[in-house]
């Protein structure tokens, strides 16, 4: 009997055992379950399911075999795009490590500035000192190759991103030059490369003109550089282009306002998703700014530029020149992950000291000035080609560019007709460029740069600005 009971009670105690371990279990799904929707909470969407499902069902089935990183950036990117926001987005890998080189004060690559032409990449311009020029790459070599692999057909933007990449990594460049019988090919070591976002110049006057072209990490280092080196020239007035400035990171643009505006003046002030923080801006500046300030802009200063510029304009007392700006009054902040690749959301609004949303409404000028109207042409499209027979917007624009370069009759507008070859041919006589009378990317290019150059002496907004300087 007494054995009997002994075997009996191990028996109890075997099976709440295990009754005890099965409830710890279920008792631990379900805490991890829930712990995973608190974490996790898309997992509550019942879309998700259907997320998954055509996850496996790609993974297990499809034809041509699918790789499960490129299937979840992909969704990563859909996911952003579902936002119908322009400005948030998320960008892989490389195109992430290329979105924060972009800000950076310098970037690591071999020195080159690319032009497509006609399907050609064509070396535009060489970084002085940089890989390439100590490499021998000339202005004017097509790239024909990377690293041993053709690059015909490959977009713009992937050739820039193969052009880059770590300090100290290599690059091998195929290149067709002109005169060569053979490719030339040359072995690079990519460097770090200082990347310059302001410019200066002396006008007459006394009258300093500095040009933002974004606003990257070092963009105040370089505006302080650059006015300081303008004061010893006996800078007395301040004229700050921003026009086409698209804008760039919020902190150096503070930093410059610090400079300019008066302290404790208002800068700007940062709305947070359903008023839940709100961050007012105000000058820190250390040394009274008592240079008279005109600003230059356009429909194309947006963001940090317009930034800048309201806060000019309402604290420090500046003149505002140009037309209406393009009306970007929202803030994104990105994340990089150890991949590079990036997330880039929106997530705040802001507004001008004066109170004021520019958010597609944008920063009105003191003073309205347009330029020449060609000034307002739009660059043909890459890959456009026009000969004789060839009708339309395109052929319309080209035929006012050939007009505004002296190249007339030009024929009947929007038809490239005989006249509008001839026009066409004359310059490219002219610019020693092959002589098809039909238009190509080469042709474009050179027609842009001699408008370009026009503009700059019929600058109507600059003239306005100095004008309106000199009066002070």
């Amino acid at each position: 009997m007494k054995e009997f009971s002994n075997e009996a009670a191990k028996q109890r105690i075997i099976t709440l055992a295990i009754l005890g371990a099965l409830l710890f279990t279920i008792i631990g799904f379900i805490l991890g379950w829930i712990w995973m929707e608190v974490r996790y909470p898309m997992l509550r969407e019942p879309a998700f399911r259907n997320f998954t499902v055509s996850y496996n069902t790609i993974m297990d089935k499809y034809l041509n075999g699918a790789k499960s990183e490129e299937l979840i950036n992909g969704a990563s990117q859909g996911m952003l795009a579902s936002l119908g926001d322009p400005y948030s987005r998320y960008l892989i890998k490389e195109q992430g490590s290329a979105y924060t080189q972009g800000y950076e004060g310098e970037f690591s690559g071999v020195g080159i500035t690319l032009q497509e032409a006609d399907g050609k990449f064509i070396v535009a311009s060489i970084t002085e000192g940089a890989p390439a020029e100590r490499g021998g790459v000339h202005a004017g070599d097509e790239i024909v190759g990377v690293n041993g692999i053709s690059i015909k057909g490959k977009a713009y933007n992937d050739i820039i991103t193969i052009l880059r990449g770590d300090v100290g990594t290599k690059v091998k460049l195929t290149l067709h030059r002109g005169g060569e019988a053979k490719p030339v090919e040359v072995e690079l070591t990519r460097e770090a490369i200082a990347v310059h976002t302001v410019s200066s110049e002396m006008l007459s006057g006394g009258i300093g003109h500095v040009t933002i072209s974004k606003f990257g990490e070092k963009t105040d280092d370089e505006f302080k550089t650059e006015v300081e080196k303008l004061q010893k020239e006996g800078m007395t007035k301040l004229l700050l282009d921003l026009r086409s400035n698209p804008g760039g990171l919020l902190q150096s643009t503070i930093q410059i306002a610090n400079m300019l505006v008066p302290k404790d003046k208002a800068i700007l002030e940062v709305v947070y998703k359903n008023n839940s923080k709100t961050i007012t801006y105000r000058s820190k500046q250390d040394k009274p700014w008592t240079i008279p300030i005109v600003v230059l802009v356009n429909g194309q200063s947006a963001s940090a530029s317009e930034v800048l510029t309201a806060a000019l304009k309402e604290s420090a007392g500046a003149t505002v020149v140009g037309e209406k700006t393009f009306g970007k009054g929202i803030v994104q902040t990105f994340q990089q992950f150890k991949d590079k690749s990036v997330l880039s959301l929106t997530e705040a609004q802001w507004k001008t000291p004066g109170g004021t949303w520019i958010h597609k409404q944008g920063v009105t000028p003191d003073v309205k000035v347009a330029l020449p109207a060609y000034a307002n042409l739009s660059q043909l499209p890459f890959g456009t080609e026009l000969k004789t027979g060839s009708y339309g917007e395109n052929v319309k624009t080209l035929q006012l560019m050939l007009q505004e370069l002296g190249y007339t009759p030009v024929g009947d507008t929007g038809l490239f007709d005989e006249r509008t070859a001839d026009a066409l041919s004359r310059f490219q006589k002219d610019e020693k460029l092959a002589d098809t009378g039909k238009f190509n990317d080469m042709t474009g290019y050179r027609i842009l740069e001699l408008l370009s150059d026009k503009l700059k002496e019929e600058d109507t907004q600059l003239h306005k600005g100095i004008e309106i300087l000199n009066s002070k």
